[in-house]
């Protein structure tokens, strides 16, 4: 592939990655923006959740959104319980729904 598929690709994936990023800020989440992933971390506690199992089961129901409970790579899961993440590699029209209904749902 030519240089300017990957230049295009990490451009396309950070426009992403900003958007649902500032998207979760806006609804209340602390946000961990990554540098080489397609999942952005987020701490709950802003939102006065502190399990993350709990969170990402109802969220569904909430917003229509799912995000996954990061305990399940903690070896000692309480140390994970307040983190949850969500995917950015979606296409952006899904992106800018997934924003508007976590930040409707937040309230």
């Amino acid at each position: 592939m030519p240089d300017s598929y990957f230049d295009e690709f990490r451009a396309d994936m950070r426009a992403k990655r900003d958007l649902l990023a500032g998207g979760l800020d806006q609804a209340g989440f602390k946000v961990f923006r990554p540098a080489g992933t397609y999942f952005i971390t987020t701490d709950i506690r802003p939102l006065g959740e502190n399990d993350g199992f709990a969170f990402c089961r109802a969220l569904p129901e909430r917003a229509g959104v799912v995000a996954i409970a990061n305990a399940v790579f903690y070896d000692h899961r309480e140390a994970g319980a307040p983190f949850v993440r969500f995917a950015f590699c979606k296409r952006t029209v899904v992106l800018q729904e997934a924003v508007q209904r976590v930040k409707a749902a937040a309230g």
